[in-house]
C-alpha cells in the first residue's frame, strides 16, 4: 500500500509542498506498536547509530593497517608547520584541505598508522547521517534509511575509510553538493544555490576533481532549465552564475598554487583510460559486478513507471534525469580531460559522484516495493562480511622498516629505487639516515616533489648520479637500496613507472658493480615475510662500504 504526494498539475509547490517536494511516493512500513510510539527522532536516530556503529565496528579491525606510499606523502606534508603546507603542496598538486585538517588532527592524537586513518573512517561514518538526510529530502523516509544503508556498507567508502586520503572526505561534500543541485535547481529552493557554491568550493580545497564535477554541475542545469519547464526559470540563470562566482571567489586564495600544479605537476603515473568506466564503477564503487546489477536492477524497477508517462515531465523524472546526468557526464568530462590534457583518471578520483551513484539507486530501490527491499537484504547480505571489509595487502615496507630498522645507524645511506616512496621508507625507518632515490639526494624525505619531475628524471646522469651517492657513502656506514618489484611489463607501461623500472635495474646493476670491486659488501637483505602487495612492493638489500 502507498500514499502518493506528487502533485496533480505542474505548477511550482507551494511553500509546504517545496519543503517536502522530494517525497514523491512514501512505502508504508509495519512496524510494532510500540516502536511507532517513540518520537520518529528516536527511531530513526537509532537506525542511524547503529548503521554507523557497525561500519565502524567492522572497519576499526583494520585500523592499523600498513601504509602505502600516497599516505606516507600526506602524512609527511601534514606534519610541516600549518603555515607550511600551502607551499609545500606546490610540490604535490594536491589542494589543501585535508592535510591541513590531518596535520590538526595529528597534533591531537599523533601520527600512528591507527591515529589517521580514524579520521578518514569519521568523514566516512559521516556519510551515514548525510546520505540518510539527502536520501530522505530527495525520496522520502524509506529512501533515506536505503541511503543511509548503502553508505554504511558501500565498498569505496570500506576501502578509502582505511586510507588516510582525502577520498572519504571528497565524497562527504560530494552529498551536500548533489542535494543542494537538486533542491536548489530542480525544485528552486535559493538557499541551496548558496550550498551549492560552499560545497563546491571546498571540494575544490579538496580534490582537483572537483573541477569535473563542477563542469558536470553545470552541465545538469543546463538540462534541468530546459526540461524544467516555465516554472524553474526565475532567476534561473543569475542563480547559476552567482553560484559558480561565488566559489570561484572563495577559491581565489588557492589560484595562483593551482596554476603553479596545473602548469609544473601532473601525473606522468597515469594511463589514458579506455571504455573499462562502467567495470571499474562495479568493481571500486559497489564491490563486484553481482552487488551491482542487483542494485542496478531494483532501482530500474523503481525508476519504470516514470518511462510510462513520456508526455508529462514530472518532478519526480527531473530528479532522476538530474542524479543521473551529474555523474555521468562528470565520468565523460573526466575521460575527456585524460586524454585531451593529461592522465587523471582512477577509480578514487570518483569520489566527488559516488554520493550522486548511491542516492540514485537507494531511491530508484526505495520504490521497487518488495523487491526493493530483497535488494537491499542481498546488498547488506553481500557487503557486511569480513572478507568484504579486510584491506589489501598495500605495502611491505613496514616489513622492511621492522627488519632492516635495527640493523641501520646514523648516517647511513637509503637510495629508493621509485622516488615517490621516499616519503613511504622514511615514514617506516629510523631517524639520522640520509635519504636519496634514483633522482639524486633527497633534502626533505618527508614529501615527494613533482614540479618538472619526468623532464628532471630523464635529464639526470645515471652513472655519474649513483656512483657520487655511492661514494659518499664512508668506510664502515652502510647502504640500503630499496628497489620496486616491477614484475609485469603491462603494469609498467605509464611513462613514469617505465623510468622507474629501467632506472631502478640501472641502479641495482651499478651497486653490483661496486659488490664485485670489493667495494660494498652485502650485510642482510628483507623481507622475508614477502606476501604480495596489491599497490607496490619492494626488496630492501643492506650493503656496508670496505
Amino acid at each position: 500500500m502507498s500514499t502518493t504526494t506528487e502533485p496533480t498539475t505542474a505548477a511550482a509547490p507551494g511553500p509546504e509542498q517545496a519543503r517536502h517536494a522530494g517525497v514523491i511516493r512514501e512505502y508504508q512500513v509495519w512496524l510494532p506498536g510500540w516502536v511507532k510510539a517513540l518520537p520518529e527522532w528516536v527511531r530513526v536516530g537509532t537506525v542511524l547509530v547503529a548503521l554507523m556503529a557497525a561500519s565502524t565496528a567492522i572497519h576499526a579491525a583494520y585500523v592499523g593497517g600498513q601504509f602505502w606510499m600516497d599516505e606516507a606523502i600526506t602524512v609527511g606534508i601534514s606534519s610541516h608547520p600549518l603555515t607550511a603546507i600551502p607551499n609545500i603542496l606546490r610540490f604535490d598538486g594536491s589542494p589543501p584541505l585535508f592535510y591541513l585538517l590531518l596535520h590538526i588532527w595529528m597534533s591531537w592524537v599523533g601520527n600512528g598508522q591507527a591515529a589517521t586513518h580514524w579520521l578518514s573512517m569519521i568523514f566516512a561514518a559521516a556519510t551515514v547521517p548525510a546520505g540518510y538526510w539527502a536520501g530522505r529530502s530527495l525520496g522520502g523516509k524509506r529512501a533515506g534509511l536505503i541511503s543511509a544503508t548503502f553508505f554504511a556498507f558501500n565498498a569505496f567508502l570500506d576501502y578509502y575509510s582505511l586510507e588516510t586520503r582525502m577520498y572519504s572526505l571528497t565524497t562527504l561534500i560530494g552529498i551536500f553538493a548533489t542535494l543542494a543541485l537538486i533542491r536548489g535547481w530542480v525544485y528552486r529552493e535559493r538557499r541551496y544555490v548558496i550550498i551549492f557554491g560552499i560545497s563546491e568550493a571546498l571540494m575544490l580545497y579538496t580534490h582537483n576533481w572537483a573541477l569535473f564535477f563542477g563542469a558536470a554541475a553545470f552541465l545538469t542545469m543546463v538540462i534541468v532549465y530546459f526540461i524544467g519547464g516555465e516554472q524553474v526559470r526565475e532567476n534561473y540563470i543569475r542563480d547559476t552564475i552567482g553560484t559558480f562566482v561565488g566559489a570561484a571567489v572563495l577559491f581565489a586564495p588557492w589560484v595562483p598554487n593551482f596554476i603553479f600544479q596545473v602548469t609544473h605537476t601532473a601525473a606522468p603515473w597515469d594511463l589514458e583510460p579506455g571504455f573499462g568506466a562502467p567495470i571499474q564503477i562495479a568493481v571500486g564503487v559497489f564491490g563486484g559486478a553481482s552487488i551491482s546489477v542487483i542494485m542496478v536492477l531494483a532501482a530500474g524497477i523503481g525508476y519504470a513507471r516514470l518511462v510510462a508517462r513520456p508526455r508529462r515531465m514530472t518532478r519526480e523524472a527531473q530528479v532522476a534525469i538530474a542524479l543521473v546526468a551529474l555523474p555521468v557526464l562528470t565520468l565523460l568530462v573526466g575521460w575527456l580531460a585524460s586524454h585531451v590534457i593529461t592522465p587523471a583518471w582512477d577509480v578514487r578520483y570518483f569520489a566527488p559522484i559516488v554520493g550522486s551513484m548511491i542516492l540514485v539507486l537507494a531511491i530508484g530501490t526505495a520504490r521497487a516495493g518488495i523487491i526493493g527491499a530483497i535488494a537491499v537484504v542481498f546488498v547488506i547480505g553481500f557487503m557486511a562480511r569480513p572478507s568484504a571489509f579486510e584491506p589489501a595487502y598495500k605495502s611491505d615496507m613496514q616489513d622492511i622498516g621492522g627488519e632492516m630498522g635495527p640493523l641501520l645507524r646514523p648516517g647511513d645511506l637509503v637510495i629508493v629505487g621509485q622516488p615517490e616512496q621516499t616519503p613511504l621508507a622514511y615514514y617506516y625507518l629510523p631517524g639520522g639516515l640520509r635519504y636519496a632515490n634514483t633522482m639524486g639526494p633527497v633534502a626533505d624525505p618527508s614529501y615527494m616533489d613533482w614540479v618538472n619531475a619526468m623532464a628532471r628524471y630523464r635529464a639526470e646522469n645515471v652513472n655519474r648520479t649513483a656512483s657520487a651517492l655511492i661514494n659518499s657513502v664512508k668506510p664502515g656506514q652502510q647502504l640500503l637500496y630499496i628497489r620496486p618489484l616491477t614484475e609485469g611489463e603491462q603494469n609498467w607501461r605509464a611513462p613514469w613507472t617505465k623510468e622507474i623500472r629501467l632506472r631502478s635495474a640501472q641502479y641495482g646493476a651499478i651497486i653490483a658493480r661496486y659488490v664485485r670491486e670489493g667495494k660494498l659488501v652485502e650485510e642482510s637483505w628483507a623481507p622475508h615475510n614477502y606476501r604480495g602487495s596489491c599497490c607496490i612492493a619492494d626488496s630492501a638489500v643492506l650493503y656496508k662500504k670496505v
